[in-house]
């Protein structure tokens, strides 16, 4: 028998609005998915191909737990967004099949140090320390697709201390969950517990200790931490 050299981490999860566990593998991120986001960007929002990055499993913030203000930025930007877990994996998945690898849906938040970010896209380096940082990611309940379906309109929207930051439509993706999963499965093969993190509308902002920040996905579910 082989022994690890220290005892293995454990598995990253997110917490099922039935009370089960939706175990997650990997954390894809869709950059510049709604028009009005990629042009407060300073980026043309016609429709280019998606592309992704990435935020470790266990950036994942959980049950409403605060957040800690990362280190080395001083520009932390909330970024809401639509969450799809993924139940069934597969590479080269056909888009009129992609909803049916959907186990469920959450809210939650990109957190970005778009300082560091900002940075790293001027000298043409890539964004991990921007995106891919400790509590990076907060996340509400996962909720079954079986119970509420697969949301391809419905609100979106942030509010920071009771005021509305974020407001928009799922509607108004540039690239819908279905062309996203099918995108993504000829760059990497899908597995079940892959979480994709499926873009934000505009008005992303900084924010401040102290700062609440509550999201809500209609139909899907909320997300809210504090910043501290």
């Amino acid at each position: 028998m082989i022994d690890y050299v220290f005892a293995p981490p454990g598995i990253a999860s997110v917490l099922v609005a039935e009370g089960a566990l939706f175990p997650v593998r990997r954390v894809f991120c869709v950059g510049r998915n709604y028009a009005e986001h990629a042009r407060e960007m300073g980026s043309d929002p016609n429709r280019e191909p998606p592309f992704f990055f990435m935020k470790p499993a266990d950036a994942l913030l959980l049950n409403d737990a605060d957040m800690p203000y990362p280190p080395q930025s001083t520009q932390l930007h909330h970024e809401m967004e639509l969450v799809v877990g993924i139940g069934a994996g597969g590479a080269n998945i056909a888009e009129a099949d992609a909803l049916n690898h959907v186990w469920g849906y959450a809210a939650g938040l990109d957190m970005t140090r778009r300082d560091l970010q900002n940075a790293a896209k001027k000298e043409g380096k890539p964004w991990d320390m921007g995106k891919g940082f400790d509590h990076s990611a907060p996340i509400g309940l996962m909720a079954p697709a079986s119970r509420i379906g697969h949301p391809a309109s419905g609100l979106i929207e942030l509010k920071v201390n009771g005021t509305v930051r974020q407001t928009s439509d799922l509607s108004k993706m540039i690239w819908s969950v279905p062309e996203t999963i099918a995108y993504l499965s000829r760059l990497v093969t899908l597995a079940p517990g892959d979480l994709i993190f499926t873009g934000t509308p505009e008005n992303v902002a900084a924010v401040q200790r102290g700062d609440l920040l509550e999201g809500v996905v209609e139909s899907v579910g909320t997300v809210r931490t504090r910043i501290v």
